[in-house]
């Protein structure tokens, strides 16, 4: 089975959602994980979108990479600049992908237009996630 780690600055929306849809997406063919450089708590407006997608991450944590320095993965996910330029050193052979998406987090405006916001990220990653699953993880 195949390990993945996703990475993002916070581990608060874009990899906890990029986390959800790949273990969606990869079913028993993954085991996935997210995390980040710091960690700032799941983004309940996350939940809340992935929520009205039929996906429940009401139970993930926010870990940070320093968790995951023992564990040997195949893929490794970066969904932000900012993660990919100040991740420490990580010690892997891991493959390395890399997709800087909007921070849905630091939207502005009314509830409705920061929610469109989170939803337009949401489906970014949800294609993204599937296209990853589909071309990395065939059997």
């Amino acid at each position: 089975m195949k390990k993945i780690l996703v990475l993002c600055t916070g581990n608060s929306c874009r990899s906890q959602i990029a986390e959800g849809y790949l273990r969606h997406f990869a079913g028993d063919k993954a085991e996935v994980y997210s995390a980040g450089i710091e960690t700032h708590g799941v983004n309940p407006k996350a939940i809340e979108i992935m929520k009205r997608d039929g996906i429940d991450i009401s139970r993930h944590t926010s870990n940070n990479i320093d968790e995951y320095m023992d564990t040997s993965f195949d893929y490794v996910i970066t969904v932000c600049d900012n993660a990919k330029e100040s991740c420490p050193y990580f010690p892997t052979n891991a493959v390395k992908f890399h997709y800087n998406f909007p921070d849905p987090a630091k939207a502005k405006g009314t509830e409705e237009e920061v929610m469109e916001q989170f939803r337009e990220v949401r489906e970014m990653i949800r294609k993204y996630a599937q296209n990853f699953v589909n071309e990395n993880l065939k059997r």
